[in-house]
């Protein structure tokens, strides 16, 4: 079995589709893209536990990609058709088990079944706290998460990233005037 490749993106284990918005990110001023090549998508399936369930295959990248478009729309506020659009590929079905009611995702294409699950992410988080998905403060950073902070006024997508560059920028200006 070969060696997982390691997720290299600096922010990891936000909610499903927000993970997916943050395939990319900043480095050193260049824009970073996980999702360039079905390695990255191989990567970003096993970070949420879906390499079992789907291919990392072009056209699973594809639509993706698509998702990922559509959701940075969404979340921008300047279109939600596009999620819209993500979520006719997939549909919910009620399922009674032996542990009692439940739900199982189903697809007519599977490739589309990562980018439906991002999307469906997207709205559960809209119902749970809109208020809370967050962009980071840091004017170079492009990152999202899902703020669970308990009075909900985290800023940055790291305290030890983005939040301690901030930090030191507002001391350096300090210093500086001083």
């Amino acid at each position: 079995m070969p060696t997982p490749t390691p997720d290299p993106r600096p922010l990891t284990g936000e909610p499903l589709a927000l993970d997916l918005l943050n395939t990319r990110w900043m480095r050193e001023g260049s824009l970073q893209d996980l999702l360039t090549g079905t390695d990255g998508l191989a990567v970003w399936l096993a970070a949420n536990g879906l390499e079992e369930r789907f291919t990392a295959d072009p056209a699973t990248l594809r639509h993706l990609l698509r998702a990922r478009d559509a959701l940075k729309a969404a979340v921008d506020g300047a279109a939600t058709e596009g999620v819209d659009a993500v979520l006719e590929h997939g549909r919910i079905r009620p399922t009674l088990t032996a542990e009692g009611p439940g739900e199982r995702a189903e697809f007519a294409d599977g490739a589309w079944g990562p980018a439906w699950l991002a999307a469906r992410n997207y709205l559960e988080l809209l119902a749970a706290a809109p208020d809370r998905i967050r962009r980071c403060a840091h004017e170079a950073c492009v990152l999202h998460f899902f703020d669970t902070s308990r009075n909900g006024t985290r800023r940055w997508c790291s305290m030890a990233g983005c939040g301690n560059r901030a930090k030191a920028s507002r001391h350096y200006a300090r210093t500086k005037d001083a």
